[in-house]
């Protein structure tokens, strides 16, 4: 008897990909591009493997989760508004941060404070929208949709304030710009959209939001402390780093 072997090619990185795939990694390598082809002469050899590294690693994180493609192009373009709005008003320095209070845009949305106020009162509202989603007998209702919704807008806010905040740093004054996560402030506004996101990931893969409403009560007690902090210390101040943090890795 003879027998015939099949042989299935599992399908290659850059197989079936679609128009919206292709899209999303051109985009990335132009943004990359103009960073390097604007910056490349104040970047030191670090800088630039950083930046040739983070485009393929951006493009592969897009392809693996197609709604991260969407997440990082809404959060580039809303963080680049920012910046233009706040640009239009030099300083003495850089950009006059006091725009924030002046320009609508920036004073009710797009500042760093206002998209994390956003993204706390994002937070509360999914909470609430996944334990009513959970107390009605459906499996999959209005509510945890509109729940799954609210969320990914608080990871929008949160991700837009975040990098709005890392710009604004460094109009202060020299040497005092950092990335956010230099503090307990910074460090609850990262953990609040991080969890959410890995959250979401396990809620699309086994299509269940059964788990929402436990997870985002965590979230919103993280969003309770933050919303103390800020009031009781005036945490959401950008301040320079302490000493034991001063490093390059930090800027």
């Amino acid at each position: 008897m003879n027998t015939t072997a099949l042989t299935l090619a599992r399908p290659g990185a850059f197989s079936g990909r679609s128009a919206y795939d292709w899209l999303f990694a051109a985009v990335v390598l132009s943004a990359g591009a103009y960073a390097f082809q604007r910056y490349h002469a104040s970047m030191d050899v670090y800088e630039k493997g950083i930046l040739l590294c983070a485009m393929p690693v951006a493009i592969g994180l897009g392809w693996f989760w197609g709604a991260l493609r969407t997440l990082f192009i809404g959060v580039g373009a809303a963080a680049l508004l920012a910046i233009s709005l706040y640009q239009q008003h030099p300083g003495s320095y850089g950009a006059d941060l006091a725009q924030a209070d002046h320009v609508f845009l920036l004073k009710y949305f797009l500042s760093s404070q206002s998209a994390i106020m956003w993204m706390s009162v994002l937070f509360f509202m999914s909470t609430a929208f996944y334990w009513i989603g959970l107390a009605a007998r459906a499996d999959d209702n209005a509510a945890l949709r509109i729940g799954s919704g609210l969320t990914w807008a608080a990871i929008f806010m949160a991700l837009t304030g975040t990098m709005v905040r890392w710009f604004e740093s460094h109009q202060i004054g020299p040497d005092i710009g950092h990335i956010p996560v230099s503090n307990l402030y910074e460090v609850f506004v990262l953990f609040a959209w991080l969890t959410s996101l890995l959250y979401l990931y396990y809620e699309q893969h086994y299509r269940t939001r059964a788990l929402g409403g436990f997870v985002m009560l965590v979230v919103s007690a993280a969003v309770g402390f933050l919303i103390w902090y800020t009031l009781a210390r005036d945490a959401q101040e950008i301040q320079p780093l302490v000493p034991a943090l001063q490093s390059w890795w930090m800027k």
